[in-house]
């Protein structure tokens, strides 16, 4: 129901990271228009040297579980947003906020890091639309498999 919860994460930030985009926009306007598609940069300069491992496993969400021990968020879902980033969702944000957010979900095993923010917000509204218990049993067993596989930026 959109409730808005303060969601756990290890710390891979530079703690003055919004003074570091910021800089980082003004030297480079090219990494405005990534982070304007993807929400993310590839190389994002507010990343610590530790927060890249973490990130790149995924333990930086391990905190999150305690989210979902708390029941503000489930196993499989569509991934929480920032509140900044409710217009982006344009009309799928009504189905968005009718379920539990997820630690996993379609978005994460469908492009992860190269899927466009755009293209995440329409895998959030599928998953939403089309759900089942079968189709979380399959992201689960996904999820394994991209983050160690591939991992994460």
């Amino acid at each position: 129901n959109g409730k808005v919860f303060k969601l756990l994460k290890f710390r891979t930030m530079h703690l003055n990271a919004a003074q570091v985009l910021a800089d980082a926009f003004a030297q480079d306007p090219s990494l405005k228009l990534e982070w304007d598609k993807y929400q993310k940069l590839k190389n994002d300069p507010r990343i610590t040297r530790v927060g890249k491992y973490l990130r790149k496993f995924s333990l930086d969400e391990l905190p999150q579980l305690w989210n979902i021990a708390r029941g503000e968020m489930s196993l499989v879902g569509p991934r929480p947003m920032l509140s900044e980033q409710q217009e982006m969702y344009g009309e799928a944000f009504k189905n968005y906020i009718r379920v539990t957010p997820g630690l996993t979900g379609l978005w994460q095993v469908s492009g992860r890091n190269e899927t466009t923010f755009a293209r995440r917000a329409e895998l959030d509204d599928e998953y939403i639309q089309c759900w089942s218990m079968w189709q979380d049993i399959y992201i689960l067993f996904k999820t394994i498999e991209v983050v160690f596989g591939k991992g994460a930026f």
